[in-house]
């Protein structure tokens, strides 16, 4: 029976790039999940790459045919976004093993969906002001930068992701990102002990 490993962590904590690194270098056999967003795309982002980009019918389609696994709704400064995973085909547990990111909420979703057997959290860890910054440098490289989103999504993440939340999920192993080849290493290490 395969595994799918959750990565989470706060918004700039790294999990897109460490997310991105582990599935490039191949040591690991994972396949991706690739999630669905109602949100417009960011610079630089491609449809089915990042996400799956769908529109609002879409979603209450997959949700009316019972395909949605989890499904997280956000109130931005820009209306209400929702990020969910779908039972679309792309996960076969019984052929391999994935790697996906999730928030805390998303994973307990999908734990129990999949069951605790079958899924695994992975949890990042950034110090606030080093996050902080990232996010900010992040959002300068786009067109229109959204800077009060940001400090939304910063502030959001103290509750998404408070200490009470992570262990009432059972999110107890953490991976401190202060040097992404040595974060690399330890989760590639992390996850070969469930393979």
């Amino acid at each position: 029976m395969g595994k799918l490993f959750c990565m989470m962590g706060k918004s700039a904590s790294g999990k897109d790039t460490v997310y991105r690194r582990l599935l490039e270098e191949g040591e690991l056999p994972l396949s991706r999940i690739v999630p669905y967003t109602t949100r417009p795309a960011r610079f630089g982002e491609t449809d089915g790459e990042e996400y799956y980009f769908v529109n609002e019918a879409q979603l209450a389609h997959f949700d009316k045919a019972g395909r949605v696994i989890e499904l997280r709704s956000y109130h931005t400064v820009y209306g209400v976004w929702n990020y969910f995973t779908v039972d679309d085909g792309q996960i076969d547990l019984s052929r391999r093993d994935y790697l996906m990111i999730a928030t805390v909420e998303a994973y307990m979703k999908i734990r129990d969906y999949f069951g605790d057997f079958a899924v695994v959290p992975i949890y990042i860890e950034v110090e606030d002001g080093l996050r902080l910054q990232r996010a900010l440098d992040r959002e300068r490289l786009q067109q229109n930068p959204g800077y009060a989103e940001l400090c939304r999504r910063f502030l959001a993440d103290a509750q998404d992701f408070s200490e009470e939340r992570l262990l009432k999920a059972g999110i107890r192993r953490r991976f401190l990102n202060e040097n992404l080849e040595d974060i690399c290493g330890q989760i590639t290490a992390y996850i070969r002990t469930f393979m």
